[in-house]
């Protein structure tokens, strides 16, 4: 017989979410394991003593969550997600008949709140791995992506002074009609950037680069393919800075368009891939340049935790000599590639560690002269330099120094010591093996948190803000991996427990069996 199925709403109905929500749902085990009462404590100095009562800190931190957890970006969509699931209800303690927090609530109450807040609700959730064995410690591998800024290429502005700027510029470029157009294509709203922000920090030579990088592009700039897309101005943090969000930076990756973005650091421990640390910077430094700040809050943190670190994992991006230093100062054996043009000194000269000189093809003695400091880079370099009359009647003088030069100059790295045993630890079985373990570990953790945790893009203003984005990415990367672990240990444990059973029970029977008379 045909079912027909006749919908008429009831006025009264007895309903509990705990009844519908399955025992094994994802948010009811959350539930169970994440305790986040210690922030009413944490954050009662934020508020006043009058007025309307705010959003519960935890169940803002729980939003915030959900968003991350399913992908949501948008405060207002996840307000609205969150009101069609019956789960996420129960684990915002939220009933069917409760109106959720307005999404502008949630937004006014992020900016409230300093990072300090987000990154002590990232250590009580690592404390949790650690608790559980997921954490060993002693291997961190580090590594950077960017993240796309909340700020358009198209509201890029001059910095000041814009009148001498901009004469300068005409006089040294070739212009395309949009270059030409006295305001930007899309101008912003409000200027959030400082005075400083605004003022130029390039010097004359920086400026005067701009002409060789952009001397390939043709004189009509508009019948060049793309010329027209997003970014295809001449820009640079030296001259431009934009209005929206002064704290993003232009930067480009290989084969990529510029863009405005910011610099996720990210630690990752290579046990069980679980997130130590992260940390917003700007956009327009080296990783080599963050590496000291990194190590230095990681190590603290970890042994905070009870953890020693001992090996440090990371891409040729970190390599320097002050960093192999550092490194080494610190008690950490690096695995860090060096770059491609590191040398040790010139082909064919041979280096005496005794008495810091090099040794020619022609077995002259090439002295160690003075150290200085590199003005475009700031690194620390010795100089090593004959005299004229021991190259004058050289036999491959002008092989060896060309047109110009009267006597053989040059300068190597101040630590060449660190950057051979670097290298030979990078070479070694140990290094090869270190060299597998980072690319399997931090690369798919980055891939995780920008394609399904809501960091693709950074959705709110400023640095601090797109701290706390990252801090809160990354907790729901731990929790989720969390939960799957503890969940893999329980179904270990029963089966093993079942094992045990097993042979307890096997045993029992063949001791009866012995017992029983024949």
């Amino acid at each position: 017989m045909q079912g027909k199925k006749n919908y008429q709403e009831k006025l009264f109905a007895h309903f509990q979410l705990s009844d519908r929500i399955p025992k094994n749902n994802f948010y009811r085990r959350l539930k169970e394991v994440l305790e986040l009462r210690f922030l009413y404590s944490l954050t009662k100095k934020y508020y006043g003593e009058s007025g309307q009562k705010s959003i519960d800190p935890v169940v803002f931190f729980k939003l915030c969550l959900v968003g991350y957890l399913e992908n949501i970006i948008s405060d207002r969509d996840l307000i609205l997600h969150s009101s069609l699931r019956l789960d996420i209800l129960y684990f915002l303690e939220y009933d069917i008949d409760e109106e959720l927090p307005w999404h502008s609530t949630i937004s006014r109450t992020r900016q409230l709140f300093p990072e300090s807040v987000f990154e002590e609700v990232f250590t009580k959730i690592l404390t949790m791995c650690v608790e559980k064995g997921m954490v060993s410690g002693h291997t961190q591998v580090i590594d950077s992506a960017p993240v796309k800024a909340n700020a358009s290429m198209d509201s890029l502005e001059l910095k000041v002074p814009k009148e001498d700027l901009e004469a300068h510029l005409k006089s040294i470029r070739h212009m395309s009609s949009m270059d030409k157009e006295a305001k930007p294509i899309r101008q912003s709203k409000v200027n959030k950037a400082s005075k400083e922000q605004q003022e130029i920090t390039a010097s004359d030579k920086e400026l005067q680069a701009i002409k060789s990088r952009n001397k390939k592009w043709s004189k009509d700039q508009d019948r060049r393919p793309g010329a027209g897309n997003k970014g295809s101005k001449y820009t640079s943090n030296k001259t431009h800075y934009s209005p929206t969000d002064p704290d993003a930076r232009i930067s480009v990756k290989p084969g990529k368009a510029r863009k405005l973005n910011y610099m996720s650091q990210l630690s990752v421990d290579t046990a069980h891939h679980v997130i130590t640390d992260i940390w917003a910077y700007h956009a327009d430094k080296k990783d080599n340049q963050y590496l000291e700040d990194i190590v230095n809050r990681l190590k603290l943190r970890l042994h905070k935790q009870g953890l020693i670190w001992r090996n440090c994992l990371a891409d040729t991006g970190y390599s320097s000599g002050e960093n192999y230093a550092f490194l080494e100062q610190v008690g950490l054996q690096s695995y860090i590639p060096p770059h491609g043009t590191y040398k040790g000194g010139p082909d064919g000269f041979t280096y005496n560690k005794e008495q810091d000189y090099y040794l020619c093809p022609q077995g002259e003695i090439i002295p160690f002269k003075k150290v200085f400091y590199e003005k475009k880079n700031h690194t620390k370099k010795k100089e090593y330099r004959a005299s004229s009359k021991l190259c004058k009647c050289c036999p491959i003088r002008q092989s060896c120094l060309g047109k110009s030069a009267q006597e053989k100059k040059f300068t190597v790295t101040y630590y060449r010591e660190e950057y051979e045993r670097a290298i030979a630890r990078v070479e070694s079985k140990q290094g090869k093996y270190m060299k597998a373990k980072r690319q399997s570990t931090v690369e798919p953790v980055f891939g995780t948190l920008t394609q399904f945790r809501g960091l693709r893009k950074i959705n709110i203003i400023g640095i601090k803000q797109a701290n706390k984005v990252m801090h809160m990415s990354a907790i729901a990367y731990n929790l989720k991996k969390y939960l799957k672990f503890i969940l893999k240990t329980v179904k270990s444990d029963a089966k093993a427990m079942h094992h045990l059973l097993s042979v307890l029970k096997a045993q029992y029977k063949l001791k009866t069996r012995l017992l029983v008379p024949v």
